[in-house]
């Protein structure tokens, strides 16, 4: 017998068999993790499943007669043995993937393109984000109360109306066909302003009829008029601001949740704002640039017109570079593996799907996060608009403010993304999605005192060569670009990863949901508080010190939804995790080969 195991290449015996140790190189985690199964003269392999697993077991705690001798052995032996001394061992053969400086080729194909489709779609958006607001507060017959009257009775109906539209071609389409059903038409709409709409915006606009209303309605309604005066201005303000809740959080970061995995995410998501905030320095130059072009134009042209044919021709030629991006990375890069155990969850209507989403804490935490942030934000930016407005009653002047305040925001927020990186792996999640919150309450409760106590502190402000007014401009200034710093650089890459380990339905009902509808509900909300506050103390200044306390409030409610969903984050995490390891386990196989021989 044992010189028919010598002739086989086996193993060789020794005279008198005895229960042999493992090779002190080959461990039994090597053992389980080989890859390699064989099937030689009575030797069978078992699968690392659970049930080959007790098979193992079973036969290890087993005797079995050997030899007629009367002590049984078992000989539990590797197929290779007699090759085992001209291998490396199993941790040594590794299949090293290429890298540049550390990171794998295949992350990069993922990671640049989506760093230049945020960098593109951030420099359309501070564009259009400037431009909407000079559009509508700066034109005749409008002023910055024309804001929440817009936020509440146009912008929230038509994202509720595109959320349902977008749920309805989520069910009929495949993910790139809707990527583009959605992009395109912004495209569209932005070239056609600026060379159709507002060129003929003398002849479509009904200034008459507005007049005519406002004489027998009352200043007092001079906001909802001024809705119906501009319209194509509006529709303009309102497709704008849908590029911030379309186009960035539901295309973007619903394709970069796709195709990253959560380790990438951690690493990766921070950063990709860092060239998306050197698209907002030079998107600040950009309208800077055509703000100061209007001033060297000749008398009776419409230097304003000229300014928007070029920056919505960048916004354009901006648009399909993100379509071509977007192409490229779905032909050239492959889909991560997620967890089979995740069940695919059957398709559902509008109202089920609403019902579905609210039902879950999850989802629910997630909405009051973007809800908070857009009542927070929306309670100071508007009361600082209508100051800048004060300061700055001329649209080239108002133009190039907004200019320099994008850059300055994009300053901020690339200095925040640098630290983004060590706060998310020194503190972990739950801080990092805790701070932006933090930052939002103390400077606006710093803008708010400036308001309420500027006539006392008037002097103390002359001496630095300022009235109060342009210090509530610049401090207020000072409060969006550290709150929008931190929600770019924390905010964003923290409720982006939340969405990473749900199942596929829930995220892409759930970020239309979220992103669609809650972020214009949020600001909407704060629009009608204003309102609330206006109508009932008179004025905006009247109505500060109530602001102020709804604010701490708000935000309040925001920090313990970002608590609870810290907890619940973690749980989804350590879940998905923990199944894909099993069905590590499951796809490997023993090389273990065991032989049970009788005397």
């Amino acid at each position: 017998m044992e010189a028919v195991f010598q002739i086989k290449g086996l193993l060789s015996l020794p005279t008198n068999p005895r229960i042999r140790a493992f090779h002190p190189s080959h461990g039994l985690k090597q053992r389980f993790l080989s890859q390699k199964t064989k099937t030689v003269d009575g030797f069978s392999s078992l699968s690392a499943t659970n049930h080959g697993f007790q098979k193992l077991h079973s036969f290890a705690s087993s005797k079995v007669d050997v030899f007629g001798q009367k002590e049984k052995n078992l000989f539990i032996c590797r197929a290779e043995a007699a090759a085992a001394d001209e291998q490396p061992p199993l941790g040594e053969v590794e299949d090293k993937k290429p890298n540049f400086l550390g990171i794998e080729i295949a992350t990069l194909k993922k990671i640049i393109p989506l760093g230049l489709m945020f960098f593109c779609i951030l420099f359309n958006y501070t564009i259009l984000r400037d431009t909407k607001d000079v559009l509508v507060i700066t034109a005749k017959g409008s002023s910055a109360e024309i804001i929440p009257f817009l936020k509440t009775w146009v912008n929230l109906p038509m994202a509720i109306g595109f959320m349902l539209l977008y749920t309805k071609l989520s069910n009929v389409l495949s993910k790139q066909a809707l990527f583009y059903s959605v992009i395109l038409p912004f495209i569209a709409f932005f070239g056609a302003f600026g060379f159709v709409l507002y060129p003929l915006s003398s002849y479509i606009h009904p200034e008459m009829l507005a007049d005519k209303l406002l004489n027998i309605l009352g200043p007092r309604f001079l906001g909802p008029l001024a809705i119906l005066r501009i319209w194509s201005f509006c529709l303009f303000y309102v497709m704008a601001e849908l590029w911030g809740s379309v186009v960035i959080s539901v295309l973007f970061w619903g394709f970069a949740n796709q195709i990253t995995t959560i380790e990438e995410a951690k690493k990766f998501y921070p950063l990709f704002g860092l060239g998306a905030n050197i698209a907002l320095i030079f998107s600040g130059r950009t309208v800077k640039y055509f703000s100061n072009m209007r001033k060297s134009l000749g008398p009776g042209v419409d230097g304003w017109a000229v300014s928007l044919k070029g920056m919505m021709s960048i916004v354009v030629l901006f648009g399909f570079i993100i379509c071509f991006l977007y192409w490229w990375v779905n032909k050239s890069v492959p889909l991560p593996t997620r967890s089979k155990k995740k069940k695919e969850k059957p398709k559902m209507t509008t109202m089920e799907s609403l019902k579905f989403l609210v039902s879950s804490p999850y989802i629910r935490d997630l909405a009051t996060l973007v809800v908070a942030y857009g009542i927070s934000i929306n309670l100071v930016e508007v009361t600082w608009k209508s100051k800048l407005k004060a300061q700055f009653p001329s649209p080239n002047e108002y133009s190039s403010f907004m200019g320099d305040f994008s850059t300055a925001t994009g300053v901020a927020t690339f200095i925040m993304m640098l630290l983004s990186q060590f706060i998310f792996d020194k503190y972990g999640w739950g801080v990092a999605a805790k701070i932006t919150p933090t930052v939002l309450l103390l400077t606006g409760v710093g803008f708010f005192s400036l308001i309420l106590f500027g006539g006392p502190i008037a002097p103390i402000i002359a001496k630095f060569g300022m009235t109060p007014l342009l210090a509530a401009v610049y401090v207020g200034a000072l409060q969006n670009i550290f709150s929008k710093s931190a929600k770019y650089s924390l905010f964003d890459p923290c409720k982006e990863m939340a969405y990473i380990p749900l199942d596929e339905d829930t995220k892409v009902k759930g970020k239309a949901a979220i992103d669609v509808v809650c972020n214009p509900l949020g600001k909407s909300g704060g629009a009608l508080i204003q309102q609330f506050m206006i109508l009932t103390f008179g004025s905006l200044a009247n109505s500060t010190p109530y602001l102020g306390g709804v604010l701490l409030v708000i935000v309040l409610a925001w920090l313990a939804a970002a608590k609870s969903l810290d907890t619940q984050f973690t749980a989804l995490r350590r879940e998905e995790e923990l199944e894909k390891e099993m069905e590590n386990a499951e796809a490997i196989e023993i090389p273990a080969l065991v032989e049970n021989i009788e005397g």
